[in-house]
């Protein structure tokens, strides 16, 4: 018979790994509520001028980025693992989303909104999918020397789109060298007013970046933007306004999108994908450690799953963790994720009641936020720090930036990822290979390349390479084997291959192995194995029968196998 309260526990344990959210209410402690809401207080002030730029950025009414917060937001806290991300719109995503969409939506305002809100569902649906099937060990396929370069591609890209709204006149489309050269032969057309304004606002906003970090200087800047602009008429003068911002909340539900227009659009939801999830996990996994609790990457997939879906479902777009807002979140001195929720509830109560007041927002102010946050995606200490470690790193990284600034922000995405795999696949196809020899005074074999001073055995060589032995890297192997094998000189009668750093041998390597001792055979060079462990000793039997090789044993030491070679040797 079935113990009924074993089950229904269970089923509640099963229920609160799913939605941790529920865990949290349980156990809320009340000392927690104040710090939350005061974080969530500070937090809302970032994200309501940082939502209506970031909606500028995709081409969307200021609205959709009210929705994209507050819906994303609403849900979120409920799945998260993590204590003090922030869900919300981005200026990568919403430059992508804006960049992406226009020719496809054919200059109809209604398809690039309902366009926007598809992707946001795609995204969520990726992320469903990559949760259902624990894969979120993908993100980690992102090298983090492509991510810088990409950022700062994306960085001088979105400065490019928004230096014309800061000095009064009307920006262009096409590449970063295209917007950047309208720019500079259209200065002429800027707006005396426009350009003071924008510029004093971008001074106070980079001042409190820099000097007050713990308070809401965006928020600031733009009500007294607001202010103004109402008491002096500036729009008289010739500086645009936000326009009207629609009060209330959006009709719920799925955007009237066809299966082939869904076909045209995945490029663009798996670009936006691909950066939700790297952005969200690295943000986790630095409060995780800061902080020094449990962070379950596989989790932030469902929440991420979850708060696009909202979004989509919300008429917003696309959403991901935001990292100037989670540190505004921590620094605001949130507890849990009920801070988040705490701001989604302000955004919704302005969107509601409040939404009429921003009508009066000027454009070169909402600029100046946008490139304000600009500087958060530069970094040049890591620019710096990937110079003095490697060169080649340092390209690539140009690469990725490079690629954004030429082919566009989706193709840059893409070209991101893809070097991130060439560089993995690179990595792993040429390992370390080294000699070793002897170190004086002792049984132990050392690199010999860097450490000349280790001995050779007299007649053997000793080879190691630091890998799995697998089909793309095994002909390099090889080639490096018989190439230092050659700088020993015609001596040698014993090679000796150390697996002591081999992790797993598949069969292409396996046959690499018999190859080798055959070859060597005929120039009269016994080919040995040292150091043989367990998983790789049973692909060797499989694959290299043992009437050919001979017994291969376990953990034999490198110079347990020269002395048992040198011992035959005499006695034959």
């Amino acid at each position: 018979m079935t113990d009924k309260p074993l089950v229904e526990e269970k089923r509640l344990s099963l229920l609160g790994r799913l939605v941790p959210g529920l865990g949290l209410i349980a156990g809320y402690k009340r000392e927690w509520l104040r710090p939350d809401l005061v974080a969530g207080g500070v937090l809302a002030a970032y994200l309501l001028p940082a939502g209506i730029a970031d909606a500028s950025l995709a081409n969307l009414p200021s609205e959709a980025g009210l929705y994209s917060c507050l819906f994303a937001g609403l849900v979120f806290w409920l799945f998260c693992s993590s204590r003090h991300t922030v869900i919300t719109t981005t200026s990568a995503i919403s430059l992508l989303v804006g960049a992406s969409l226009g020719d496809m939506a054919g200059g109809e305002p209604s398809r690039f909104a309902a366009m926007a809100a598809c992707v946001a569902i795609l995204v969520g649906v990726m992320s469903l999918a990559t949760w259902l099937l624990r894969a979120g060990v993908v993100i980690n396929f992102v090298s983090e020397t492509v991510l810088v370069g990409f950022k700062c591609g994306i960085a001088l890209f979105l400065a490019s789109s928004q230096c014309p709204k800061l000095f009064g006149f009307a920006g262009s489309h096409g590449t970063f060298l295209d917007r950047v050269s309208y720019f500079i032969i259209h200065l002429g057309e800027s707006n005396k007013a426009s350009v003071i304004l924008g510029l004093i606002a971008l001074a106070v906003l980079l001042l409190g970046k820099r000097f007050l970090k713990s308070v809401p200087v965006a928020l600031i800047v733009v009500v007294a933007g607001i202010v103004i602009s109402s008491m002096t008429r500036m729009d008289q003068s010739g500086v645009k306004m936000l326009g009207e911002v629609p009060q209330g909340l959006p009709r719920i539900g799925l955007p009237a999108i066809s299966l082939e227009e869904i076909n045209n659009l995945l490029p663009l939801a798996m670009a936006c994908f691909l950066l939700s999830a790297v952005e969200t996990s690295a943000i986790g996994r630095m409060f995780a450690l800061k902080h020094n609790y449990k962070y379950d990457p596989n989790q932030e997939f469902l929440a991420l799953a979850a708060a696009n879906l909202a979004a989509g479902a919300g008429r917003g777009f696309p959403v991901s963790g935001g990292m100037s807002q989670s540190l505004v979140n921590e620094t605001g001195g949130a507890r849990t994720p009920i801070s988040g929720v705490v701001a989604a509830l302000i955004v919704l109560a302005v969107a509601v009641f409040a939404s009429g007041l921003l009508k009066n927002l000027p454009q070169p102010v909402l600029a100046a936020v946008v490139l304000s946050a600009v500087t958060g995606l530069v970094s040049v200490t890591a620019l710096k720090r990937m110079w003095a470690f490697s060169r080649s790193e340092f390209l690539v990284s140009m690469v990725a930036m490079a690629g954004v600034l030429e082919a566009g922000i989706l193709r840059g995405v893409l070209i991101g990822a893809l070097l991130s795999l060439l560089l993995l696949l690179r990595r792993a196809s040429h390992p370390h290979t080294t000699e070793l020899g002897r170190v004086p005074g002792t049984d132990y074999f050392a690199d010999r390349v860097r450490h000349p001073e280790n001995q050779r055995e007299s007649a053997a060589f000793v080879f190691r390479v630091e890998s799995a032995l697998l089909y793309f890297n095994a002909e390099y192997v090889r080639d490096r084997f018989l190439e230092l094998l050659e700088q020993c000189g015609p001596d040698v009668r014993l090679a000796v291959f150390f697996l002591g750093s081999v992790p797993m041998v598949d069969l292409a390597g396996a046959e690499m192995l018999n190859e080798l001792r055959r070859s060597l055979r005929e120039r009269g060079i016994e080919l040995c194995l040292a150091e043989v462990h367990g998983q790789v000793r049973e692909s060797l039997r499989r694959a290299n029968p043992e009437h050919k090789w001979g017994p291969i044993e376990a953990n034999q030491t490198v110079l347990s196998v020269i002395n048992q070679w040198r011992s035959g040797t005499q006695g034959a």
